[in-house]
C-alpha cells in the first residue's frame, strides 16, 4: 500500500474528468451538495460548471492523531446555502470515499432531513477498495487503499507566517 501523491494539475484533471463523466451521463439534477471540507473544491468547479445552487454539509471522521486517523463520524445539523436547495435531484460530492461510512450515513440523512429529495447520487474523484459504499460516479478506482496525499493538504501544517518566510 504505497501513498498516493496527487499535485494541483491532476486534481484538477480528475475534477474535470468526474464533471465530464456526470455529464455524459446524462442525469439531471437540481443542486449540488458537497461535503466539507473535502468536497469544498468540487461543489465549486461543478456549481460553476453545471450551473447549479451549491450547498455545503460539514461532516468529520478524521480528527485523530493529526487527521489521520477515523473516528465517528459527525454530520453538521444544517446543511449551509445562499436559498434553499431546488428540486428532487441532488448530485452529492465529495473527494474520496474510504471507508465508505460517510456515504452510507449522509444519504438517509440528507432524504429525512429534505422530503423533497426524490434521488441523491454521489461522485467522488477515488473509490478505495476497503469502502462498504460505491458511489455513482468514480474517476479512480484504489483497490490497494493508499492513503492520499493531496495538493492543499499543505496548509495543514502551514500558518501565515510560513507564508511570510515565503514569499517575504
Amino acid at each position: 500500500m504505497k501513498d498516493l501523491y496527487v499535485s494541483w494539475d491532476e486534481y484538477n484533471r480528475l475534477i474535470e474528468k468526474l464533471a465530464l463523466k456526470i455529464w455524459e451521463s446524462e442525469w439531471r439534477f437540481d443542486a449540488i451538495v458537497c461535503l466539507a471540507r473535502g468536497g469544498l473544491r468540487i461543489g465549486d468547479v461543478f456549481s460553476r460548471l453545471f450551473d447549479r445552487p451549491l450547498g455545503v454539509l460539514f461532516t468529520s471522521s478524521y480528527r485523530e492523531s493529526a487527521g489521520t486517523k477515523q473516528s465517528s463520524l459527525l454530520i453538521a445539523e444544517h446543511l449551509s446555502s445562499a436559498a434553499p436547495l431546488p428540486g428532487p435531484n441532488w448530485l452529492l460530492v465529495d473527494d474520496l470515499v474510504d471507508s465508505g461510512a460517510t456515504l452510507v450515513e449522509v444519504v438517509p440523512a440528507l432524504k429525512r432531513r429534505y422530503a423533497q429529495l426524490q434521488e441523491i447520487r454521489s461522485a467522488v474523484l477515488w473509490r478505495k477498495g476497503a469502502s462498504v459504499a460505491d458511489p455513482d460516479y468514480f474517476i479512480e478506482s484504489l483497490p490497494t487503499n493508499p492513503w492520499i496525499h493531496q495538493p492543499f493538504e499543505e496548509y495543514d501544517h502551514m500558518r501565515p507566517s510560513d507564508l511570510k518566510a515565503r514569499w517575504g
